[in-house]
């Protein structure tokens, strides 16, 4: 006759552990000869990695995501070696900067933005590039040194006629300029009028094809400009 009688009775000889026929055997840790309890836990998925004090490495001769590598040349880092790049402090001119700006009004930008194009329009105004010679200071390094207009050749004498009134005279010394100008206009005074009083004027969108389109017609006036053979001489400036 058997020694087991049930599932739940005695342990038969051959699993003197679980006490079952069907039951598998628990691996567990070995005891020490001595027969004093063992404190090392068996490993297992999600042993804590033997190098690192992050739980869960999956492997343990893989790194642990987020753990602290002590030879790594950046402290801190997750992975031994990767480029850490630290914030660089602000110098004395960058803080005096940002204090300024962030204990002045919000209408000081606006002003000293309207401030830079008022002195613009004085100086063309004072000067009156239509009467100055060619090579007069400050010049065009580029047409003084090869002859040829630059792309921004004419627009200091175009925006003198259109001081003036002259609008046929300002678009044949710098056509683009004129158009551009409305535009010009318009995104700065929503800009400061915004920053300044707080006035919501409509957006005015310019899509990235247009600014775009703009250019490419810019580089073709200043290449139109720039040939010797009528009508389109009669561009140049």
């Amino acid at each position: 006759m058997s020694d087991v009688t049930s599932v739940d009775g005695p342990a038969s000889p051959s699993h003197p552990q679980t006490g079952g026929l069907d039951a598998p055997p628990q691996a567990g840790p070995a005891a020490p000869a001595d027969g004093r309890p063992t404190d090392q836990a068996p490993p297992h998925l999600g042993s804590p990695h033997p190098d690192s004090s992050h739980p869960g490495s999956p492997h343990p001769d893989q790194p642990c995501p987020g753990a602290a590598y002590p030879d790594s040349p950046y402290p801190g880092s997750p992975y031994p070696g990767a480029a850490a790049y630290p914030v660089a402090e602000p110098d004395r001119l960058t803080r005096f900067v940002v204090r300024l700006y962030d204990r002045s009004p919000r209408w000081a930008v606006p002003l000293a933005a309207l401030g830079c194009v008022a002195a613009g329009i004085g100086y063309a105004l004072i000067s009156d590039p239509t009467r100055s010679a060619p090579d007069a200071a400050p010049s065009c390094l580029l047409k003084l040194t090869t002859g040829l207009d630059c792309p921004g050749c004419g627009g200091t004498r175009a925006l003198w006629y259109v001081l003036h009134g002259d609008l046929p005279a300002a678009a044949r010394h710098h056509f683009l300029f004129v158009f551009a100008l409305p535009f010009l206009a318009y995104l700065f005074v929503a800009w400061a009028g915004k920053q300044a009083f707080g006035w919501r004027l409509p957006e005015l969108r310019i899509s990235s094809r247009a600014i775009g389109v703009f250019l490419a017609a810019w580089l073709a006036f200043t290449i139109l400009r720039n040939l010797p053979w009528a009508p389109f001489t009669s561009l140049y400036v």
